[in-house]
């Protein structure tokens, strides 16, 4: 007998709008494709196929999945439709014996999200509430069709509008808690909707079933962006928004493209490039890195040019070529975003830019020699420690190679000193996968690692310390705070090792799993600042100083470093150095006043 998991494989990569349209002439209407009956053999557009795997006429009422229409359109039984279809998709079907009909025990979760997903759209539309969602929308250059076609929404200000209407329909608290679309907060026990006053995103998994939402704010309020709780049935670390529109076109194209938020991925889509999704967080996931190995080799990051979307880039691009995957960077102009980009150029614009798109180690080294970090030694040296970890990331062989070759050209370090850099142990705490720097901006520069055991008195300690006791206690924050910082920033091991592994994971991943890479001394590190709870209620503020000191600390150690090149430059590159120095001391006035005693930096 064949597990069951492997018909559900060959569910699951079936394209039932591709199968059903060998036999049946099909159009796309809104969300739907639409065609003649082939059961009753009727003239008018009355049999329905959607994407997420099912069919229905709506006058003699046949209705099923791929296999049923395999079964009855062609005469087979249900053993040879699985291995039709399994024929049509490329999954090996050696023998099914029977289908097991036992219901899914998430099904009861999944049409919870289906009823609550009806009641965003309705609310959107006929509703005068959703007016201000209407207006976003049409603000955005998205009509009626379009927003049908991905089913958005908007969730109400009232907190038990959703409750009721889903009460109604007999679904009970404790189902829609346990589908996340309910969420107790820990100072009152009453159930409210965990979604208000936000334009909604349904979020399906690979083989379309209904798991979750995404929910972005309409006016003023944090998260800007804030998903499903995870669930048995929501694991956004696991998931891809667009996946299950995507994986045929992906197949057909052999290629996918990864970008930064939904309404990116709904706009490239909406330029007729179907094989695109994106993350449901800043960068990519070993689990979604996993799930795009199941479909192509070749990917393509199409991410924001700003500071933050540079490190999900290389972040994300360091977890796909460990699994073996080909990356390149499509590079849009100054100014432009994937939404604006392909609004305003189309496809024919995308493909411009995916045309001369570059390797994501290339790219690395493009933002590296534009910082010139390669232009004197001590510089040189810390940009291959930026280069380092992507090359260890490649698991493919000739690509780490290609790699070496082209650092070893860049750098002038030969390839024998490189790799025994590379078979050394990465530098950072034991035990653990260090996380790729992102190269900085062309301003940037490294802080002195010092242990915080030898010496207490390492210039933003204090706010090291009090930024990863927040994001601990208040993981809301997480998110923005990641956005800003990486794991580098920090100069004490311990806390740099904490920020890494809270920012690595869910806001709602449990401590032991945070705890679980972290060294001894880390681990007692996270333990002493669980234990301390004073403070919390001012926790955004305490964050906004913190990130604001150690971004200060970080633009003063350039400025002291420029003060050191300033004599030993040539007259044309010192001018190049006082524009930079001018531009730095602008951003640390704009930060404001450290926050924490005994930062002290350059003032002068």
């Amino acid at each position: 007998m064949i597990p069951d998991d492997v018909v559900e494989r060959v569910r699951e990569e079936a394209d039932i709008v591709s199968i059903v349209g060998e036999f049946v002439k099909l159009k796309r209407v809104g969300n739907s494709f639409r065609g003649p009956c082939p059961f009753h053999h009727g003239k008018n557009d009355n049999f329905s196929v959607t994407a997420r795997g099912g069919y229905k006429c709506f006058v003699c009422g046949e209705s099923g999945d791929v296999f049923t229409f395999i079964e009855k359109h062609l005469g087979l039984d249900f053993v040879e439709a699985v291995k039709w279809v399994g024929g049509k998709t490329g999954v090996e079907v050696t023998e099914v014996h029977r289908r097991t009909e036992e219901r899914d025990h998430r099904e009861p979760l999944w049409e919870v999200n289906a009823s609550a997903a009806e009641f965003f759209r309705r609310q959107l539309w006929d509703e005068d509430a959703g007016k201000v969602a209407r207006d976003y929308l049409a603000g955005r250059g998205l009509s009626r069709d379009d927003t049908e076609r991905f089913t958005l929404g908007y969730a109400p200000r009232d907190p038990n509008a959703m409750r009721a209407a889903l009460a109604a329909l007999g679904f009970d608290d404790a189902r829609q808690l346990a589908a996340g679309v309910l969420f107790v907060r820990e100072d009152n026990p009453e159930p409210r909707a965990r979604f208000r006053d936000r334009l909604m995103f349904p979020i399906f998994d690979a083989p379309g079933h209904l798991v979750g939402f995404g929910g972005r704010v309409l006016g003023d309020g944090e998260p800007k962006y804030l998903n499903s709780g995870e669930s048995e049935i929501f694991a956004k670390r696991q998931l891809l928004y667009g996946l299950n529109w995507a994986k045929q076109a992906i197949r057909k194209a052999d290629r996918l493209v990864v970008v930064e938020g939904y309404f990116d991925a709904i706009r490239v889509m909406l330029a007729g490039i179907g094989e695109v999704v994106a993350p449901l967080g800043t960068a990519l996931t070993e689990q979604q890195a996993l799930l795009i190995q199941k479909y192509t080799k070749n990917v393509f990051l199409l991410y924001d040019s700003d500071q933050a979307g540079l490190k999900a880039t290389f972040r994300s691009g360091d977890v796909l070529l460990a699994h073996g995957i080909s990356v390149r960077v499509i590079t849009l102009p100054e100014g432009e975003d994937p939404d604006t980009y392909v609004a305003r150029h189309g496809a024919e614009g995308f493909e411009r830019a995916a045309a001369v798109s570059v390797d994501v180690f290339d790219r690395k080294i493009q933002i590296l020699e534009r910082g010139g970090w390669f232009s004197d030694l001590r510089r040189k040296r810390q940009a291959v420690d930026k280069l380092l970890p992507t090359i260890r990331a490649a698991s493919d062989e000739i690509t780490r190679d290609l790699y070496i070759s082209r650092t070893s050209e860049v750098a002038g370090v030969s390839r024998d000193m490189l790799l025994r850099e590379l078979a050394a142990a990465p530098r950072g705490r034991r035990g653990a996968a260090q996380p790729s720097p992102e190269p900085p901006a062309a301003h940037a520069f490294p802080v002195r690692h010092t242990d915080r055991r030898t010496n207490h008195r390492v210039r933003g300690a204090r706010a090291e310390r009090e930024l990863v006791r927040m994001l601990l206690h208040q993981r809301r924050y997480v998110e923005p705070a990641a956005e800003k910082l990486g794991p580098e920033m920090f100069a004490d091991p311990a806390y740099r090792a904490i920020f890494a592994a809270i920012t690595s994971r869910d806001a709602e991943a449990p401590i032991d799993e945070i705890a679980a890479d972290l060294d001894e001394t880390a681990t007692e590190e996270l333990q002493s600042l669980l234990e301390e709870n004073g403070g919390l209620d001012r926790a955004e503020e305490t964050i906004e100083g913190s990130v604001n000191a150690l971004l200060a600390r970080d633009i003063d150690v350039r400025l002291r470093e420029i003060d050191r090149l300033f004599a030993m430059v040539p007259s044309d590159e010192q001018d190049q150095l006082i524009a930079e120095k001018q531009k730095l001391r602008q951003e640390l006035q704009a930060l404001g006043r450290p926050r924490w005693k005994g930062y002290g930096p350059t003032r002068n």
